[in-house]
């Protein structure tokens, strides 16, 4: 079972692909956010297959797909976090789990086109398994209990502005992560008890047919559960929320390869959480 949700952005319908049919979910909720995850809709969900109240959406395939998540409250975000990934910017493994934001409009479908902003020449792709928060996480005893605040997992990437990152900074990092369409997510929320391992996930990206990243997430530095346990003792995670877990190794900032430019086509994909594509375009003002 994958949740996502389909549809014109600002009117996405919600639905669940079961078996190779993708069936609206409707009649359950308005729409997959915060308060589904919270009131045990994934279960909710689960329950309407198996007794085959959901009706087949028509012609899904001729619709847009959205972000499988709607409004999230925040985008938190892991820098730095394979070790791979910290040796080919010159940087020693992090003793602690950097944190950064990206602003939660930057969240597009995981298909849309991704903006160039005005004189931008660094920009970057970073494929990433994101964590959705399936309920309320505050002052977590232990990394043992991460798991049961988790929803879920999908794809994730983190597009960047190196010199906004780094050069205009300003020391933090967030400048160079905010832009307008700089965080496609989906296609699919998987929930989590269907992903067995997270720590076992190969993870990929390229450009225009060339391949960029291929690593497994098994090279993190801080796990999944050992972030979320980490961030909810500094701030409170609420459901819905997004937790970007970092990249591998194989991005532009490296030296090995040239950044993004109008017309370039960014593919990115996760085992078990599917795959998303995007074109980039020079952004008007």
């Amino acid at each position: 079972m994958r949740l996502m949700r389909l549809g014109e952005a600002g009117a996405e319908r919600p639905a669940v692909e079961h078996d190779g049919t993708i069936y609206d979910l409707s009649p359950l909720t308005t729409d997959i956010d915060g308060s589904f995850l919270a009131s045990n809709g994934v279960a909710a969900a689960r329950e309407a297959l198996v007794q085959r109240r959901l009706q087949p959406v028509a012609a899904p395939h001729e619709k847009r797909v959205g972000a499988p998540v709607a409004r999230p409250s925040a985008v938190v975000c892991i820098g730095q976090n394979y070790a791979a990934h910290a040796a080919e910017t010159g940087s020693p493994p992090p003793s602690a789990p950097i944190v950064f934001f990206k602003h939660p409009n930057t969240v597009v479908g995981p298909h849309d086109t991704v903006l160039i902003p005005p004189g931008a020449t660094r920009v970057d792709w970073e494929v990433e398994l994101a964590v959705v928060i399936g309920k309320r996480a505050r002052y977590l005893d232990s990394a043992a209990e991460s798991a049961d605040y988790i929803a879920g997992y999908t794809v994730s990437n983190d597009v960047s502005e190196r010199d906004y990152q780094i050069v205009d900074s300003g020391g933090q990092w967030s400048k160079g992560k905010c832009c307008e369409t700089f965080n496609p997510l989906g296609p699919y929320l998987v929930p989590a008890d269907e992903v067995p391992d997270p720590q076992s996930l190969r993870l990929w990206s390229s450009v225009n047919g060339q391949a960029r990243q291929d690593s497994c997430t098994s090279d993190m530095i801080f796990s999944v559960a050992e972030t979320v346990w980490h961030l909810s003792q500094y701030l409170v995670l609420e459901p819905g929320d997004i937790i970007n877990t970092g990249t591998p190794q194989g991005v532009a900032l490296s030296g090995r390869f040239p950044y993004l430019s109008d017309g370039d086509v960014m593919r990115i994909g996760i085992e078990r959480l599917g795959e998303q594509a995007q074109q980039l375009a020079a952004a008007g003002r």
